[in-house]
């Protein structure tokens, strides 16, 4: 029976519940069993750049990572949906030019750079972005990684590719059932469906492959340790990402999608977490798994890092805060009012 999404994040002006986000969440625990869920556990989404990770898999399980030489800090990169700041520039030029490869050999599309001031230094330097500045540009260099080490064509984001056929294989394998398809993510490599049980599922995987010894196991405890360990590779300075898992009180893996999505890996609870905003709003998203994360203990919900997206004010154009986002009653765990 299909579910309807429940209220997740409330916005706020003056006494009043001015607007309203729904969605899905899904906590799984190593065996797949939903610990607790709102909204459709079943709800079929596209988890977008949640699934980087998953994607990042065959990277690891085909030999390539350590044929090439990848440390954590590229497999986070792999992971990464990141701000095209100059560190992650340099280090994803380094990268290619290591493959043989250049900016060219990216199938990402071009994207201004997210980095504020490196955006407006080439604005007023005449630099027109590259496929390299791509928020995805990671993971397409873990795509062309694997495409060298398979001897693989160049068109490595056609679904019939074989980088794309053992991303596919994979994402079912940890998601627990086939995928129904498809939709052309915004850096054109497919995006594949599962239910929120599914992507929850998947996490719950990768949170406890440390204790496991198959190749998938292993190669996913890499990609989670390589995140934890380079949270500024992750996404970036301002990013909800890489400030939660800096204020973690344990080791956690955190990373958004587009569409409101967000996934967390919580290697000592060998717990996954899903979340889906139905609106697809970021704003909703960041407030909510922070919300998830408060309630399970993993965050100090006081901690300034996290009440940036935990409970962000809103300002008018004169800087007068008039408002506040916040998750709704109940959802951190926290007694409001």
């Amino acid at each position: 029976m299909t579910r309807a999404p429940e209220p997740m994040v409330e916005i706020h002006r003056g006494p009043f519940v001015e607007s309203q986000h729904m969605g899905h969440a899904v906590i799984c625990d190593s065996t797949g069993g939903i610990v607790e869920a709102w909204g459709d556990p079943e709800a079929v989404v596209l988890p977008r750049s949640s699934a980087k990770m998953i994607q990042g898999l065959p990277l690891v399980m085909s030999g390539a990572a350590k044929a090439f030489g990848l440390g954590p800090d590229r497999l986070a990169l792999a992971c990464a949906s990141h701000q095209g700041a100059p560190v992650h520039v340099q280090a994803l030029n380094t990268w290619l030019s290591e493959l043989g490869l250049g900016d060219g050999d990216l199938i990402c599309g071009t994207e201004a750079s997210r980095d504020k001031e490196l955006r407006f230094e080439m604005i007023r330097s005449d630099q027109s972005p590259c496929r390299v500045h791509n928020n995805c540009s990671g993971k397409h260099s873990g795509f062309l990684t694997l495409t060298k080490h398979l001897g693989a064509g160049s068109d490595y984001v056609d679904p019939t590719h074989p980088v794309q056929k053992s991303v596919r294989e994979a994402f079912e394998e940890v998601t627990g059932a086939e995928s129904p398809g498809y939709g052309i993510d915004g850096c054109s490599a497919p995006n594949f469906a599962t239910t929120m049980h599914g992507m929850a599922r998947a996490m719950a995987f990768f949170a406890s492959a440390g204790a496991r010894g198959d190749g998938m196991s292993q190669a996913a405890a890499q990609l989670v340790e390589g995140m934890i360990a380079f949270p500024e590779l992750v996404a970036g300075e301002s990013r909800a990402c890489t400030h939660l898992m800096r204020a973690a009180k344990e080791p956690v893996a955190i990373k958004t999608g587009a569409e409101g999505y967000f996934v967390a890996i919580l290697p000592q609870r060998d717990m996954g977490i899903s979340l889906k905003i139905a609106d697809g709003a970021t704003r909703a998203s960041d407030c909510a798994i922070a919300a998830l994360l408060v309630r399970l203990g993993v965050l100090d919900a006081q901690d300034p890092q996290v009440k940036r997206f935990l409970n962000p004010p809103i300002k008018n154009w004169d800087g007068l805060v008039t408002g506040e986002i916040r998750p709704v009653a109940g959802l951190s765990g926290l007694k409001t009012g």
